[in-house]
């Protein structure tokens, strides 16, 4: 299925007619299924934030031994536990552990990076990588906190949620959003990043003058339904992150045994190649936020929690203009990751799986090779980022960083 935000719905056809008509909580559910809600905003939020979908179950998920607590690992939300630093930072790529060595799955996986805020207040965001070698096996991970947008950089997954699988590439990026338990099948080393927001959603930016047609609004893909009626006895973990520490319950149960479900709050995923770019067709730089493919709004107009912004293949054409990146100082803090290829103004020393973090106010841009050969090209028109796919992370918050990843 595609669309985004839309109203969906989908049952396993291996059960047909289990999603009920007319009604979402009859007294006796098709298939003697539960009916269970799982709501992604406040009940009295207005129509087009209000986020909930119905989920037509095997057994419901009240159905678990209590939460107790565990090692949260390298996964830290208590900034005070580290100094601030305003300098130009950078990463080398993230080190995966050999499978002869140690097993690590997608949540022993888990590092934070860079963060600010905190999830009790529903106000701020987490910048994570993951490193795994092995599949979550009898287990899976919930988000109390806020949602995950994932961005796998090497070898691709296989994530099973409560609405069915998504199987995701690199260059393409998956979000699970509050509360959405899922699974991760991996099929070698791999990394990615991950970017967390608290007390909000990720939307469409919006367009103004741009129009209608043009960014990321397309081919959003949506998972099918799909169970396993599984009993586990000697029992199914489930990992909490809850208020940024790490909780686990067991159940006998697997939860993906969800036959039907309906609604307009999902997990999904996008191909980053189908993103339409706009770009200055004359002279001097449009601003990097025509690159935005999913934003998370704050309560001040025209400011983002987080924007996620893609620096992809493209034109270059403007006339009489430096045209890399310029020299900046922004309000706002920039984590970049470089999925594939070469960054533009980052020739050396910026790798695929590693990472660059410019803090508010912390001045940025092309190195002196790149402004050598800028400042003299032939200003023809050229292709500019050929094979490779970069991302970076506007932020309105101020950064703080882990030391070690």
């Amino acid at each position: 299925m595609s669309g985004f935000g839309n109203e969906f719905a989908s049952e396993d056809p291996r059960c047909p007619g289990s999603l009920p008509e007319g009604q979402n909580n009859p007294q006796v559910c098709p298939y003697g299924l539960y009916a269970e809600q799982l709501s992604g905003s406040a009940f009295t939020c207005p129509r087009p934030t209000n986020k909930r979908s119905w989920l037509y179950r095997i057994l419901p998920s009240v159905r678990h031994k209590p939460f107790t607590p565990v090692n949260c690992g390298n996964l830290t939300e208590n900034w005070n536990e580290v100094e601030p630093d305003p300098n130009q930072l950078r990463w080398l790529p993230f080190t995966i552990s050999k499978l002869s060595e140690k097993k690590v799955d997608f949540v022993s996986g888990l590092h934070t990076v860079c963060g600010a805020g905190d999830s009790k207040s529903r106000n701020g965001i987490g910048v994570h990588m993951y490193t795994c070698n092995t599949s979550m096996i009898d287990k899976c991970f919930q988000n109390s906190d806020g949602d995950f947008l994932i961005v796998p950089q090497k070898g691709e997954i296989l994530i099973t949620t409560e609405f069915g699988k998504i199987k995701v590439e690199p260059n393409e990026i998956c979000v699970i959003q509050q509360g959405m338990r899922f699974s991760v099948d991996v099929f070698g080393e791999t990394r990615g990043y991950i970017l967390e927001v608290y007390g909000a959603h990720f939307e469409l930016p919006d367009l103004g003058p741009i129009g209608t047609i043009t960014l990321s609004s397309n081919y959003y893909l949506i998972p099918v339904a799909w169970f396993e009626d599984r009993t586990v006895a000697t029992g199914y973990t489930v990992i909490n992150k809850y208020q940024g520490k790490l909780f686990s319950c067991q159940q006998d149960f697997s939860p993906f045994n969800v036959v039907a479900w309906h609604g307009n709050y999902t997990p999904y995923k996008y191909n980053l190649e189908n993103f339409m770019a706009v770009n200055c067709v004359t002279f001097d730089h449009a601003d990097p936020s025509i690159f935005t493919v999913l934003t998370a709004k704050s309560t001040r107009p025209g400011v983002a929690i987080a924007d996620f912004v893609i620096f992809p293949p493209r034109w270059g054409v403007a006339d009489h203009t430096f045209r890399p990146p310029y020299y900046h100082r922004n309000c706002m803090s920039e984590f970049m990751g470089l999925i594939k290829g070469h960054y533009e103004a980052k020739e050396e020393g910026f790798q695929p799986g590693g990472a660059s973090l410019h803090s508010i106010m912390t001045p940025h841009g092309p190195d002196f090779d790149c402004f050598e050969k800028n400042s003299t090209a032939e200003l023809k028109p050229e292709r500019v980022a050929e094979g490779t796919m970069v991302h970076l992370i506007f932020k309105a918050f101020i950064q703080t960083f882990k030391v070690t990843v």
